[in-house]
């Protein structure tokens, strides 16, 4: 039986949107902006990769190479030819892995603190906090502090580190970062032409600004890049009103119905 991505769809509208979520999360990662999506001009699909969510158990290679393979699997399924694709973090570098694989079949890319395609290449001493946050809460609990600037409530760093626990399979997890962090693919998607916006934190050391600029704005032909100056690595929750005005008036830039080019 052919795996099929566990999902919720949102709104009914005729621009079909994948959204991908991040190694800390399943798709209830973009709970909060949920609520206020235009559902008239787009139709979501948020998605559980492999070893998150619903899918938690579901076994696999846990790669960005396999989630997008999934999410087209997916597309194919819900009948959608062409949709935008938003990815968080990981989920950044799930829908570049889409572009590269089907770029006639993305409209519109959008990556939120977005893993670059050339992966994201760790010191000894990173590489160590990350890989032992698989089955350790304080590196988890380390790494969401340091990407938010140190600046958020203790009682919301729990809260995190409680859901990524509890929607994570810690193998699958350990497996993921070996994917996003050290496989690259930026010649595959080099030179597109696909519309494609990064969002960055400023409190965000990591997945900076910066980064995009010599990662994501060097590739894409049509390429933008908005920094939020109040969120971190977590702007769903951290500033979830901005995120989605900025999100979906990029969605909105080529002004037609499902097939507009």
């Amino acid at each position: 039986m052919t795996f099929v991505l566990p999902h919720t769809l949102h709104g009914t509208g005729p621009h079909k949107v994948v959204a991908v979520h991040g190694w800390f999360a399943d798709r209830s990662a973009y709970d909060p902006i949920v609520p206020d999506l235009d559902r008239e001009a787009f139709q979501y699909a948020l998605v559980d990769l492999r070893g998150y969510g619903e899918a938690k158990e579901a076994g696999g290679a846990y790669t960005t190479a396999e989630g997008a393979a999934d999410v087209l699997a997916l597309a194919d399924r819900l009948g959608w030819d062409r949709f935008s694709a938003v990815g968080h973090s990981m989920g950044g570098s799930v829908v570049q892995r889409v572009l590269a694989t089907a770029p006639h079949r993305v409209r519109r890319l959008v990556g939120i603190s977005p893993v670059p395609a050339s992966g994201l290449p760790l010191p000894p001493e990173q590489w160590e906090l990350f890989s032992a946050a698989a089955h350790t809460p304080e590196n988890r609990r380390t790494i969401i502090d340091l990407t938010t600037g140190g600046r958020r409530p203790a009682a919301w760093l729990d809260r995190m580190v409680r859901r990524s626990m509890e929607c994570s399979d810690p193998k699958a997890f350990r497996a993921w970062l070996d994917s996003w962090a050290t496989e690259g693919f930026a010649d595959e998607v080099a030179g597109s032409a696909v519309p494609a916006l990064a969002v960055t934190g400023t409190l965000d050391p990591a997945l900076s600004a910066e980064l995009a600029r010599q990662t994501w704005m060097q590739w894409y032909a049509e390429s933008r890049l908005v920094e939020l100056p109040s969120a971190g690595h977590y702007a769903m929750d951290e500033t979830p009103l901005e995120l989605l005005r900025v999100v979906e008036d990029f969605l909105r830039g080529d002004g037609g119905g499902p097939d507009t080019a």
